[in-house]
């Protein structure tokens, strides 16, 4: 979807929020628990009182959330507080993901019912609730995912226990409180939203074989999502990828700088989607660094910089990004390494070979290596080679159309974006609704509210 207005993606120098808008006239955090049995005992219970309210009633409920989660105080505590929690990520851009999460996340709309009818009857296709779900979110997108994936999975008449990453607890379990107040206002049951107070892989396993919970969302990195595949129910499993975006000949080199700069440093690259490496053809490569650097991108070519670039943001083996380096800002890990940023810069960029480990590893971080290639049909391939089978994302730009759909086609990705920033694969500044749980593993893609329900079918007989 376009948005109302166009807004600024470069670092924003706004100050931050330090109160927590007040929950309620009481100390009680609603919705949550120490205990993991009491926190799927008191959604199964709101979940057995949500059975009996109507569609109209879950469009109140669920534009109750959107309203809650909208507020601007709200939104600026969320942001911010997720960067002081987290340590990580870019607090303007989070307003706008916070926002997004609540504004374009599709509700009950996305319930289509299916009808046949004929003389000897009507049948119609149905979405009915699982029940109680078991939502592990992350520590990248914490609020984002509890706002979108409780809009959705309230949507289709389900209750949700949370279980939020251990470094964005503090944050995820003030916003199940806010959530729940909204939804108590709106006449909805206490609970149909609960979260496990203090989260470990211990309380995510007794979450994982609990009798009451009938699906399960994993929105994470690969060991969670494994964890969830792995456990005999039904799930849904949103995984990592290693997005990368194509440049060729054909393309508006201008407009392709500006869009992967954009895309790239978007909440310090802490997106799944967001643009991971470039493989750009030769000749296009000098001017497209040129516009890149205009950008706000600053290029660090140096051979023994970039090795304590990597000695800085990598593990010792090369296979994994240093976690206290995700999400970092460029500037700071410019300055870690003995580099004085340029003022603006935004992004790290790099002319590399394909076999350089911060090519190959997905890094969720300001740091973008730029790979040339003879020609567009082997761009194509080494970046098919580089996305690593994830079936995430992939950018291309390209004036050629056959180019485009051969990429699109080849890379089976679920999300591939034509002549623009990443982000617009998921609504933001471009068409379509939004969600935080891209479910790559498990096939259901883009989720939304029928992603988490059951299909019945429902048959009338003309003999009745």
């Amino acid at each position: 979807m376009r948005t109302d207005e166009e807004h600024d993606m470069t670092t924003s120098t706004a100050s931050p929020i330090t109160d927590a808008p007040v929950a309620g006239p009481d100390d009680r955090q609603l919705g949550a628990f120490d205990e993991v049995a009491d926190a799927v005992q008191a959604a199964q219970t709101a979940f057995d009182t949500y059975l009996d309210c109507t569609l109209a009633q879950r469009r109140a409920f669920i534009a109750a959330i959107r309203e809650e989660s909208t507020r601007e105080e709200n939104l600026r505590y969320m942001a911010y507080e997720a960067v002081a929690e987290t340590k990580m990520g870019n607090a303007e851009h989070k307003v706008l993901k916070n926002k997004y999460a609540a504004t374009l996340t599709p509700g009950v709309e996305d319930l289509l019912m299916e009808a046949y009818q004929s003389d000897t009857g009507m049948t119609t296709m149905e979405y009915a609730p699982y029940g109680v779900i078991g939502a592990i979110t992350p520590t990248t997108n914490p609020t984002e995912t509890i706002i979108s994936n409780g809009i959705s999975m309230l949507a289709a008449g389900n209750a949700v226990v949370f279980s939020p990453h251990p470094r964005a607890r503090r944050l995820s379990v003030w916003l199940v409180d806010r959530l729940n107040r909204a939804l108590i206002a709106a006449g909805a049951p206490e609970n149909l939203m609960t979260i496990i107070r203090k989260p470990s892989m211990d309380a995510t396993a007794q979450l994982m074989a609990s009798p009451q919970v009938q699906m399960l969302v994993a929105t994470g990195g690969p060991q969670i999502v494994n964890m969830v595949l792995s456990s005999g129910k039904k799930a849904i499993g949103a995984g990592s990828g290693n997005p990368p975006v194509v440049v060729d000949e054909t393309a508006d080199i201008p407009k392709a700088a500006r869009d992967i700069v954009n895309g790239a440093s978007f909440d310090n690259n802490l997106p799944c989607t967001a643009e991971k490496e470039v493989v750009a053809v030769s000749p296009v490569v000098p001017e497209l660094v040129e516009r890149m650097v205009h950008e706000g991108a600053q290029l660090v070519n140096d051979p023994e910089i970039l090795e304590r670039l990597r000695d800085l943001l990598m593990s010792p083996d090369r296979e994994h990004p240093r976690p206290s380096w995700v999400g970092q800002d460029a500037g700071t890990i410019l300055q870690a390494v003995g580099v004085t940023p340029d003022p603006g810069t935004r992004l790290i960029i790099t002319e590399t070979s394909a076999d350089d480990p911060l090519v190959q590893v997905e890094m969720l971080m300001p740091v973008l290596p730029i790979v040339a290639t003879t020609d567009a049909s082997q761009a194509i391939d080494l970046a098919i080679d580089l996305e690593h089978g994830h079936h995430h994302t992939a950018i291309m730009h390209s004036r050629d159309v056959s180019r485009l759909e051969s990429m699109a086609r080849r890379s089976r990705t679920t999300i591939f974006v034509k002549n623009g920033p990443s982000y617009s694969g998921i609504g933001i500044e471009g068409e379509g609704f939004a969600t935080f749980t891209i479910a790559g593993p498990t096939g259901e893609g883009l989720t939304s509210a029928r992603s988490f329900a059951r299909r019945r079918r429902c048959v009338l007989n003309a003999s009745m």
